[in-house]
This record gives C-alpha cells, sequence and structure tokens, in this order.
C-alpha cells in the first residue's frame, strides 16, 4: 500500500511539474529530470527496483511505436542524408569520445564497459526535443531532421550497447565473428516489420471496438519487441517498420472516435513511462551515492560533468563544421544555414532511452553504479542546461517556417471540399444537401482568390455551430441543476454535443 500511494503523489507531482514546464516553454523531461534528482533525497522513500530485462521493452516498445506512427516516410526519404549522418555518425562519434573520456578519468573501468557508457548516452530523446519544438515555429526540415534523427539513432546505439554488454560479459569481442550475424539481423528486421504490419492491419480490420483496438496496439509494441530480442533481431529497427507499415493503413482500419481516443491513450502512456523512468532511475541515485566513498564520490561526479560535456561538445563539433551545414540545413548558404546548424547543435537533450539502457544494465556489470549515476547526470545536464534554453535560443536565431504543412494540406483541403460538393449531387433531401453545398462553394470561393489555391482551415458553420452548442450545453446544465433533467438524460446529451463540437474545425492551439 505505501507503494502505490508513493505512486499516486509522484503521478500526482508530475502533472504539476509538466504544467510548470509548459508554462516556461521548457520540455516537460527537465523538471521530471529535477524531480528525480528531489526524490533521491528524500527520506522514507521507498525502494524500487525494476528488472533488467524489463526496462528496455517497458520504456522503449510504446514510445519508439508512437514515434512510428507519426514519422513521414517520405520526409525520412528526402531528408535520408542529415538524418543519416545525426543518426549513424553523431552516435558512433559521441560514443568513441565518451569511451576515451571515461577510460581516462576511470582507468579501472574495462574498454567495453567505457563503450557501453558511449552507447547509454550517445543518442538524443524526441519526446524532450519535440516538446520544445512544437511551441516554436521552426522550419519543417529542420524539424524533421530531428525527430528522423531521434527515431533512428536509438537502433545504432542500442546496437552498440549489445555488443559492449555481450564483449564485457564473455571478455573479448571479435568483430568477424558478429559482423554477419548483426548484417543479417537487420535485414530480417526491415523484413519483419513491415509484414507483422501487414499481419496486423488485416487482422485489426474485424475489430470495431475502441479499447479493443487500443489494448492490441499495446499488445503489439511489446509483443513485437520481445518476438524480435526471442529471435535476435533488432527490436527497435523491427517496431519502427513495423508501425510506419501500420500508418499506411490506419486512417482505413481505424474510426476516427477510436482514432481520438487511441491518441489521447498513446499520449498519456507515453507520459507516464518518462515519469516512471525518471522515479525509477531517480531512487537509485540515493544509495548508489551511499555505497560510493568520499573519494570515488568525487569520481563519479567529474565523470558525470565530463560526459556532459563531452556529449554536448561533440555534437557541435559534428554539426557545425563548414563541410556540413549546407547538407544539414536546406542546402542553404549564408546566415541563415548557420542559424540552423547551431539550432540543431544545441538540440541534442538526452531522455528515456538513456535512462532506460542504463536500467537495463545487468545487476554485476562492471561499474553499473558509475555508469548509472553518469547516465543520470549527463540526462539532468542535457535536459536543464540545453532544454531550458533551447525555445530562448530558437527565438534568438529567429528561424521561420515557411509552412510547407500548410501549403499542402490548404490545396489538398481544397481538392477534397471539391470533391465533397460534387459528392452531394447524389443526395436525395435537397435541402439539406443545398446547406452544405452554400458552405463548401464558400469555402472553394476563398481557394479561388488565394494566390496558391488554399482553401480556409474551416467552413463558415464552424464558428457559429460552437457558439449554438455552447448555449446548448448551457441549457441542459442548466435542467440538470433545476432537476428537470437526470443524470443518465444529461449524459446522452452531453455526448451528442460532443460529438457535434467534433464536426467543427477544432480551435488552434495558443
Amino acid at each position: 500500500m505505501v507503494i502505490f500511494e508513493w505512486i499516486v503523489g509522484v503521478l500526482f507531482g508530475a502533472v504539476l511539474l509538466a504544467a510548470a514546464a509548459r508554462r516556461v516553454g521548457a520540455p516537460y523531461p527537465a523538471f521530471l529530470a529535477l524531480g528525480g534528482v528531489a526524490l533521491a533525497f528524500v527520506p522514507g522513500v521507498p525502494s524500487l527496483a525494476l528488472d533488467p530485462e524489463l526496462a528496455l521493452a517497458l520504456f522503449l516498445a510504446p514510445v519508439l511505436l508512437d514515434a512510428g506512427y507519426a514519422t513521414s516516410l517520405r520526409d525520412l526519404k528526402v531528408n535520408w542524408r542529415p538524418i543519416a549522418g545525426l543518426a549513424l555518425g553523431a552516435v558512433v562519434a559521441t560514443t568513441v569520445a565518451v569511451a576515451v573520456v571515461a577510460k581516462l578519468l576511470v582507468p579501472d573501468m574495462p574498454l567495453a564497459a567505457c563503450i557501453v557508457l558511449g552507447a547509454v548516452v550517445a543518442p538524443p530523446d524526441a519526446v524532450a526535443a519535440l516538446s520544445v519544438l512544437r511551441h516554436v515555429s521552426l522550419p519543417h526540415r529542420l524539424t524533421t531532421i530531428l525527430r528522423g534523427e531521434s527515431l533512428l539513432n536509438d537502433a545504432g546505439s542500442l546496437l552498440i550497447y549489445r555488443l559492449g554488454v555481450a564483449a564485457a560479459a564473455a571478455g573479448a569481442f571479435h568483430l568477424s565473428e558478429v559482423g554477419p550475424a548483426f548484417l543479417v539481423g537487420v535485414v530480417a528486421s526491415l523484413v519483419a516489420g513491415p509484414l507483422a504490419g501487414l499481419a496486423f492491419v488485416a487482422g485489426m480490420r474485424r475489430v470495431a471496438d475502441a479499447p479493443s483496438t487500443i489494448v492490441l496496439q499495446f499488445v503489439a509494441a511489446f509483443g513485437l519487441w520481445i518476438a524480435a530480442e526471442r529471435l535476435e533481431l533488432s527490436g527497435v529497427l523491427t517496431l519502427v517498420s513495423f508501425a510506419i507499415t501500420v500508418a499506411r493503413f490506419n486512417p482505413e482500419i481505424t474510426a476516427p472516435r477510436t482514432r481520438i481516443i487511441a491518441s489521447a491513450v498513446w499520449d498519456t502512456a507515453v507520459f507516464v513511462l518518462n515519469v516512471l523512468a525518471f522515479v525509477l532511475i531517480g531512487l537509485q541515485i540515493g544509495p548508489i551515492l551511499e555505497r560510493l566513498t568520499g573519494t570515488d564520490r568525487v569520481g563519479a561526479v567529474v565523470l558525470g560533468g565530463a560526459v556532459f560535456a563531452t556529449v554536448v561538445l561533440v555534437r557541435i563539433a559534428w554539426v557545425l563544421p563548414a563541410s556540413g551545414i549546407r547538407r544539414l540545413a536546406f542546402a542553404e548558404t549564408g546566415h541563415d544555414g548557420l542559424k540552423s546548424a547551431v539550432a540543431v547543435s544545441w538540440a541534442g537533450m538526452r531522455g528515456i532511452l538513456t535512462i532506460a539502457t542504463a536500467l537495463a544494465l545487468p545487476q554485476g556489470f562492471p561499474q553499473r553504479d558509475l555508469i548509472v549515476f553518469t547516465a543520470f547526470c549527463t540526462v539532468l545536464g542535457t535536459l536543464v542546461v540545453q532544454g531550458l534554453t533551447l525555445r530562448p535560443l530558437l527565438a534568438r536565431l529567429g528561424l521561420e517556417d515557411d509552412d510547407p504543412v500548410g501549403r499542402e494540406a490548404g490545396r489538398a483541403r481544397a481538392e477534397a471540399y471539391a470533391a465533397a460538393l460534387a459528392s452531394l449531387d447524389a443526395v436525395e433531401d435537397h435541402a439539406a444537401a443545398e446547406a452544405l453545398r452554400e458552405e463548401f462553394r464558400a469555402a472553394l470561393a476563398e481557394a479561388d482568390d488565394h494566390h496558391e489555391g488554399r482553401a480556409p482551415e474551416s467552413l463558415p458553420s464552424d464558428a457559429p455551430r460552437r457558439h449554438a452548442i455552447t448555449a446548448a450545453r448551457d441549457t441542459v446544465m442548466r435542467l440538470r441543476r433545476e432537476g428537470a433533467i437526470g443524470d443518465d438524460a444529461y449524459f446522452l446529451l452531453e455526448e451528442e454535443f460532443d460529438w457535434a463540437e467534433l464536426n467543427a474545425t477544432p480551435r488552434a492551439e495558443t
């Protein structure tokens, strides 16, 4: 019961921290990291431990599936060069640099453990960066590159991580022995993921219930990860390719109501997983510090600071050189290209992947406590220093979005309205059809007047509809208070008004 009470309290505290993060425009994982630090020094905190084998599946599988669903395969193809440079080249460079720093500062640490530490802290976190970017108008391609990097760098870092763990366990590592198996595993993962996706799509065509659909999505995330691990495939590549495949067919197999509910559920799940990850690693920091003696404690703090500085400097050194600026940012030249490179170089916050891989280290792994402590220092440092300064930096740089998504959506909306208007010729209720025709005609007239042929985001009746529904809600609420209608009737009407309001274009977020 005590643990349950702590979990309830922690979740409530996390909601407050997330609200504070939104208020200042910072990534909420930065505030969760600070909360994890606070938990490490709270007396009476219960001891919680997670099975290392469970850590990766629990924390990464849902996050990867959610990110994969939102990934544009077209954008990945268009921007594959800068994404590959960051997701592979920067990860390898960071891993090597961190391993060298760790070996210099802690000579007793085995080389394999140094490499594992480098792989743990190498990949930036998509959740942290995107929680800032959604509040800033950045060029679309820049956002695409950062999102693609955060999605694909997991595969490279996890590969190095697993090889390092295996080498530490075996005491030796021979690339000639694992190289062919690795290549086969990569190819097999990229084949198994889409095939599993097609099978999932075929099965989900028979499922109409929203709760069942969402539960099966989670079952697919965890089940596919477990299956990939058992078959010695890449869980990351398998899940990402699975998610991208399913996303292509999602509109055909999922009802609109289910998609709205599922989106809220998955956003909540990713948030809760971030909370649990930071809580679990925060609870380990206190015991780790207790086990370290005075000299070792100072050495751990020095290593944590040095690794944090290394990951920041290596990313800057990788992104900023003049030879990479044009390829990274729109093939631009001059000042704007430099601004884009600065933005990318500073958007390298570490998060849930670093925590999950640190927690997944088996008990008894060489220097496990030191690696976990250093990983947390790196996450905390990048989230606090970079996370809290990224938004002001982006505002100072003055980068603006050229809105390619808005242009595509506006032109596609015009074609969709034209098709909707043409379809009304087959409607027998001429009065109702004519009312809709007037709406679509007005929207298409506005598109004809627009220099790019973009239709308006909302139909003419959307604002009056919201106004009328608000009045209707107020009325039924008054009738409920007066006792003229009961709760059952009220809830029935409330659902009807909810659906009616969903028919209107959502208000833009401020």
